[in-house]
């Protein structure tokens, strides 16, 4: 069996969060104020909040990171040169800062796809020039995971500090890595076939999102949490279709994105149906309720006090304005 199909059958879940579409997007609806901020981003994929209060945002099919005015919507190069994607996914994934410092989530690069880059985290020295600090495929080559796997490097989609170091999510070797500084990798914790998405740290205490394995049901996206000893994931919340990120708004809200409904019958690795995904409140219960939906396939979630920001698939930024209620928001 050739890569492509190998891809295809047992990486499914996770293709299907960030193969490009070419669909158009429709205005989101839900009681939450949603505007276009950005349009024209070449692969949108993780983001994060940096520098200035501004938005840096990886375009996984041209190898840059493009830093964005939460305000105005106004883009900048910040970097580019970094590894492409070179199958449809992968690349630069996704980017966080440690003090005035990015440092890139590179993967599905390196020779095992056709590729001779290194799969692993990326520290960004100027616009133009990068060292690799942590090489995470090499890791993952000699610990291969206890799940099924086609690609033996992994497929990492969720880059998030963590203790003066990193945490990485693998959603095709189900499991989360902890990376320092010096370049140490190790497991910190393993899954069976949930598909592991987003990350958000508050404490000791880590959230993360799970797509879950196809056809996405719903209550197989969850919303987990553990600690840097922990052996097992706690529920935190169930019942929204592949979730994809999860991150804390004010007050200390959990948030959590959804790309919407996997198409039944369609071709695996499809991503979710055009304009189905929905940014959601995690509840005190275990479900979700609804702020926004009629999303275009997200990707990555930040908040910037009341506001949340949304990166699509198909390279677009919105902006969610008055997503908490009182006493964290306005009331209406």
């Amino acid at each position: 069996m050739g890569f492509a199909r190998k891809l295809l059958v047992l990486s499914a879940a996770l293709i299907a969060i960030v193969a490009p579409s070419a669909a158009g997007a429709a205005p989101p609806s839900g009681d939450a104020n949603a505007s276009l901020l950005v349009t024209g981003l070449q692969g949108g994929s993780g983001s994060t909040i940096g520098p200035g209060g501004a938005l840096y945002v990886t375009e996984t099919a041209a190898g840059w990171i493009t830093r964005v005015d939460p305000k105005t919507g106004a883009t900048t190069t910040y970097a580019s040169g970094l590894p492409k994607s070179i199958v449809g996914l992968g690349g630069a994934m996704d980017i966080a800062f440690i003090g005035g410092t990015a440092y890139v989530l590179v993967t599905l690069v390196g020779p095992d796809v056709g590729g001779s880059d290194v799969v692993g985290i990326y520290r960004v020295d100027g616009p133009h020039s990068f060292t690799v600090v942590a090489d995470i495929g090499e890791f993952a080559i000699n610990n291969p995971p206890d799940t099924a796997f086609a690609v033996p490097t992994g497929l990492q989609y969720a880059l998030e500090t963590y203790r003066g170091g990193f945490l990485v999510t693998d959603g095709h070797h189900n499991r989360v890595y902890r990376v320092t500084l010096d370049g140490e990798v190790t497991e910190l914790i393993a899954f069976g076939n949930i598909v592991p998405t987003g990350l958000a740290v508050r404490g000791k205490t880590i959230y993360m999102a799970e797509a879950g394995p196809l056809p996405h049901l719903p209550e197989d996206g969850r919303v987990v949490s553990f600690g840097p000893k922990s052996t097992t994931a706690t529920e935190v919340a169930s019942g929204s279709r592949l979730l994809v990120d999860v991150e804390f708004g004010r007050g200390r809200t959990l948030y959590a994105l959804s790309q919407g409904v996997w198409p039944l019958g369609g071709p695996a690795g499809s991503p979710a149906l055009p304009n189905t995904g929905a940014l959601v409140k995690v509840n005190g219960d275990g479900t979700f309720t609804v702020v926004t939906d009629g999303l275009n396939q997200p990707t990555s979630l930040e908040f910037i006090g009341n506001t949340a920001y949304v990166v699509t698939l198909g390279g677009e930024i919105w902006k969610i304005d008055g997503v908490s209620g009182p006493p964290y928001g306005v009331s209406r």
